[in-house]
């Protein structure tokens, strides 16, 4: 978290919550009713004070206020920095992978230290050489092989996602 952002918040510790305002797009992009965020530097400040409440309920520490963010699927999203090298949406390098698992909208979705991410689908067509099984059967098993490990891929329906991997994909101040 940035500096002057424990600052404003010693200074304004009770400032309201805001919810429906800020949204992670699939591809990892933050959307404002507006569109999309195109400066750099408010991405890069997005990005740096991006958290979660223990609930799993993802936010952007703005200052004292706390923005709550509506995902479009998971909180994070990784993308191909190079042909060998996953990064997620605010930069952060993903060394190693967890899990993978293959939702029933032919979405790819990969744990990591960063926790669970969607892997942009811009991606996925680099990522298919890695994976290794019959995508079209549901009940073939499947496997991705990166960066020298061999994970088993899981199904999922996309609408189980949230509860399964424990975040909250549309915040509310009830829920706040």
């Amino acid at each position: 978290m940035d500096g002057a952002v424990r600052l404003a918040l010693a200074k304004w510790p009770n400032v309201p919550a805001c919810t429906g305002w800020l949204r992670l797009s699939r591809r990892g992009e933050w959307c404002v009713p507006e569109g999309p965020i195109r400066h750099p530097g408010l991405r890069a400040f997005i990005g740096r004070n991006y958290s979660a409440t223990p609930d799993g309920q993802w936010f952007f520490q703005n200052g004292p206020q706390r923005v709550f963010v509506d995902l479009d699927y998971t909180p994070t999203v990784l993308h191909l920095a190079t042909p060998n090298r996953l990064e997620t949406h605010t930069g952060a390098a993903v060394d190693t992978l967890s899990g993978a698992w293959l939702d029933d909208e032919g979405s790819l979705l990969l744990a990591s230290k960063a926790g669970i991410a969607l892997l942009d689908d811009r991606d996925l067509v680099a990522i298919l050489p890695h994976l290794s099984g019959d995508l079209e059967d549901p009940d073939a098993p499947m496997a991705l092989d990166w960066a020298g490990d061999r994970l088993p891929v899981g199904r999922i329906r996309r609408e189980a996602a949230a509860s399964h991997f424990g975040f909250v994909a549309r915040p509310s101040l009830t829920t706040a």
